[in-house]
């Protein structure tokens, strides 16, 4: 009845939004950028400046007033957005969306994310605990005297900022927000899982056939993985077993979808049935590093018009509305914590991650920098076997030890609450009482898997890096402060304005014995010590380059040069994206600005290249088939959104991979890994060996063809019987999805931003799609997050974009205004001071 109520509530809102009330509610959710606010917490005067670009500059006259009023800004712009990831990373969704997201919650309480982040919190040093704290005010501060109404989020889900306690946003959310990120980002236990799966099926060598190790490199495990698990007996007999109790994943979506639709109304059967796809994808997805990727390169004054160096940046991430970016500049002189240490000036301008109180990419008034995601093996899984006469236990190198458990009790709403006893072992915390998946493959009466993962070590100071970087005016001071950062570990380049140059890759990584057989590649016995890790690998030993030859270009590639002592890992990502920087940065002798956004506009595919051939030779006895082939005439890779042959190649290969690989592993394993897994490498190897065993019953000729065929039937049921007429864009546009309103029809088309998109996932103008999705599989879901072009000539000549708007509210003309020119590549002025100002608002101290 409660859903009811609000989802009343919802339409009385809307109601009101299409008569007289429209004016006056739209207005008072606008956030207030002029005039003066009196704020209780400040300690003095700040001064919020919005200029032509839309950044908000936030000068201050203390460290702890900046960081305040960061946090008030951010709360300003993008209060649902904070609260939205609080309860992803509490596991509290449940209590605003009901059973439909019960496995995301339960994911979050099994990794103890918070109970990890208030560790680390408490091991910060003073003032890193003060920026967090007085951030954690700002935001607090926003609520207590609401200055605007309250966006239509709220309204309609019936949801209070902070839920019943008000914890709108705490100092310790700020360092679990950065766990997010490295869970998003450093992970590889879904590669790992997938290998185990699918050894249930394949010997190691097809195995190592299917999934590759990365070009020019042996398998990094020399163990025979699939005896091994099939000598341990780790799998699930079909029908038999304690997993056969657990249901399967899509009873679980099937029956949950129906009890939804029962109780519900169509507006919250809508929202729940979307936050359950959305909840089941989120977990899967989980420890999954595959075409998580971005570019940068940095080019020293040998290579530059000017003499100078240049530098580009551009993160790829999950797209949403709105955007996971806000850029702003923060200043303030020098300062002291509150027991006298000192504090440094802050001066920084760039993106900045709602829920944390710094610059995470961007320049100070002297050095740029630019990430990309190292990719490291800092996550590996441990079957922990299960002692057969007390399942409290299980074995360890020193005999069996108990499980640790903690009761994790999720509020749903609408049901009863759901009690989580989630165990532990001495390498961390045990997955499969949080990941279905793993019942339908593993034997949970034997075996569990337990996940050893770096970023939830208690020394992780990551968001004390992120402080530091704001206050640097050096390469070397930049480094210095990346010296605190642990994960996930990032590529690093970096330029300042006295020509320095530098690329880094900082964070954590493990060193593994020298006996270590699996290397973290699949699960490993957990009771054997050899895979237990051994130590880190020193700040000063994690691979770098001072540029000598230029010019340093990272995009996921392996970056560890020939000969490296060190293991890293073997799930880099393929290299084309960083051969065609290489091919563009070579093509011209004396880059500037523009040549730098020209190579961020680029959308070659040099992967379509190497397998466009096969479907140039295809011979099909479709219908379609020759007007098909006369649009791939001519076509070079360029994955241009007004063509039609991208489309043709991109479903071409998807039932290519369909046809090769399902009657080798199952449709279902293939359905379980399909798409978040990149087994392009495994089907170019396929085709080129002409591999019998793979194409078999017929040639790998005759299933190029049977592929197109099939392509083309899909092709014509949805955009008819003219490939001329095609469009690629039309099938891959870029969609930056609301949560939760993107899965509500009559909503989507107002909260979501969608505009067609170039590229693919090997192209540097990425977009990146996942074939797997039943709707809309050519969707670009993941893209260039933002783009930074920085001249260290003339910083005030730096540029960005990404893909929304810096406004979070769906009412303001602010939340979608970038996502043309960011579609067409353009960019916006990034500059510390800027000419004039658009906006000037006045935050003030206000008496208690």
């Amino acid at each position: 009845m409660a859903w009811m109520k609000r989802t009343a509530v919802g339409l009385v809102v809307a109601v009101l939004l299409a008569g007289t009330g429209a004016a006056v509610y739209v207005q008072r959710s606008f956030a207030v950028v002029d005039g003066k606010l009196r704020v209780v917490g400040l300690r003095d005067v700040v001064r919020v400046q919005r200029d032509g670009a839309d950044v908000a500059h936030i000068r201050a006259q203390t460290p702890q007033d900046v960081w305040f009023a960061m946090g008030f800004v951010h709360a300003q712009e993008r209060t649902w957005q904070l609260e939205f990831n609080r309860r992803v990373m509490h596991g509290q969704l449940s209590e605003v969306f009901g059973e439909a997201t019960v496995e995301t919650d339960k994911l979050l309480r099994s990794l103890d994310i918070m109970g990890v982040a208030r560790r680390q919190y408490n091991g910060l040093p003073l003032y890193a605990k003060e920026a967090l704290q007085a951030y954690s005010q700002g935001i607090h501060a926003f609520h207590k005297d609401r200055p605007q109404a309250l966006s239509p989020e709220f309204h309609v889900l019936g949801v209070k900022p902070g839920g019943e306690v008000g914890a709108v946003w705490e100092p310790e959310d700020s360092v679990g927000w950065a766990l997010m990120m490295a869970l998003d980002l450093g992970g590889n236990w879904g590669n790992e899982f997938a290998r185990l799966s699918v050894a249930k099926t394949l010997d190691t060598d097809r195995l190592w056939q299917l999934m590759p190790p990365y070009p020019g490199e042996p398998p990094a495990a020399s163990a025979d993985l699939a005896a091994l698990y099939r000598q341990l007996g780790v799998y699930r007999a079909n029908g038999s077993g304690t997993s056969a109790a657990v249901p399967e994943l899509g009873d679980v979506v099937a029956q949950t979808s129906t009890d939804i639709a029962h109780r519900e109304g169509p507006l919250s059967r809508q929202i729940s049935s979307g936050m359950l796809a959305w909840s089941d994808e989120l977990t899967r997805n989980a420890g999954t590093n595959d075409g998580k990727g971005s570019n940068n390169w940095v080019l020293a004054g040998t290579r530059t018009v000017s003499g100078k160096p240049l530098l580009a940046n551009d993160p790829h991430l999950g797209l949403s509305a709105p955007a996971i970016w806000y850029f702003a500049g923060m200043q303030s002189p020098a300062g002291k914590a509150s027991d006298g240490t000192p504090i440094a000036a802050i001066d920084a301008v760039g993106a900045t991650l709602p829920g944390l109180p710094f610059v995470v990419l961007g320049r100070t008034d002297r050095v740029a920098w630019g990430f990309t995601n190292t990719g490291p093996d800092v996550q590996d899984l441990y079957l922990e076997q299960i002692n057969p006469a007390d399942a409290s236990q299980y074995r360890t190198p020193d005999g069996w030890a108990p499980f640790t458990v903690r009761t994790e009790t999720i509020r749903v709403k609408g049901a009863a609450d759901v009690v989580l006893q989630a165990r532990s072992t001495r390498h961390g915390p045990v997955l499969s009482d949080a990941q279905k998946s793993h019942a339908d493959v593993l034997d949970l009466g034997k075996y569990v898997l337990a996940l050893r993962w770096s970023a939830l070590d208690a020394d992780n100071q990551t968001v004390l890096a992120g402080l530091q970087t704001n206050q640097a005016k050096s390469v070397d001071e930049l480094f210095q402060a990346l010296s605190h950062y642990h994960s996930p570990m990032q590529s690093v380049v970096a330029a300042d304005d006295q020509g320095n140059v530098r690329f880094k890759a900082v964070g954590r990584v493990p060193l593994r014995d020298a006996a270590n057989d699996i290397r973290g590649v699949a699960p490993s016995p957990g009771w054997d010590a050899r895979y237990d890790w051994k130590g880190w690998l020193p700040y000063d030993q994690t691979p770098q380059d001072d540029g000598a030859r230029g010019w340093i270009a990272t995009a996921n590639q392996r970056i560890t040069a020939p000969g490296y002592s060190h293991y890293l890992t073997q799930d880099w990502a393929l290299p084309y994206r960083y051969e065609r920087i290489a091919q563009l940065i070579e093509a011209t002798e004396k880059h500037d600005a523009q040549s730098m956004q020209a190579i961020h506009s680029d959308v070659t595919s040099l992967a379509t290249r190497r397998l466009l051939p096969h479907l140039l030779q295809a011979q099909s006895a479709h219908p379609l088939a020759a007007a098909a082939q006369a649009q791939l005439k001519g076509f070079d890779g360029v994955m241009d959104a007004q063509r039609s042959a991208p489309l043709v190649f991109a479903a071409w290969t998807d039932e290519l991979a369909r046809g090769l690989i399902i009657p080798r592993i199952g449709e279902e394993r293939f359905a379980a890994t399909y798409g978040k897994r990149d087994y392009r490498a495994g089907i170019e190897g396929m085709l080129e060996r002409n591999d019998t065993w793979w194409c078999q019953p017929t040639s790998c000729t005759d299933q190029s063809a049977a592929a197109l065929g099939r392509a083309l039937d899909r092709l014509q049921a949805a955009y008819g019987a003219d490939p001329a007429q095609w469009r690629w864009g039309a099938a891959h546009p870029a969609l930056s999805a609301h949560r939760p309103f993107g899965n509500v029809t009559a909503l989507a088309r107002f909260f979501d931003v969608s505009v067609p998109s170039h590229g693919d996932s090997y192209t540097i103008n990425v977009g990146q799609y996942n074939a797997g999705e039943a709707k809309g599989p050519f969707v670009n879901r993941h893209a260039a997050s933002l783009r930074a072009v920085y001249d260290l000539a003339d910083l005030e000549q730096s540029r960005f974009i990404y893909q929304t708007g810096q406004s979070g509210l769906v009412f303001s003309p602010r939340y979608r205004d970038m996502s043309t020119t960011w579609a067409q590549t353009g960019y916006r002025a990034l500059q510390r001071q800027p000419s004039g100002w658009v906006h000037e608002l006045t935050l003030a101290p206000a008496t208690p």
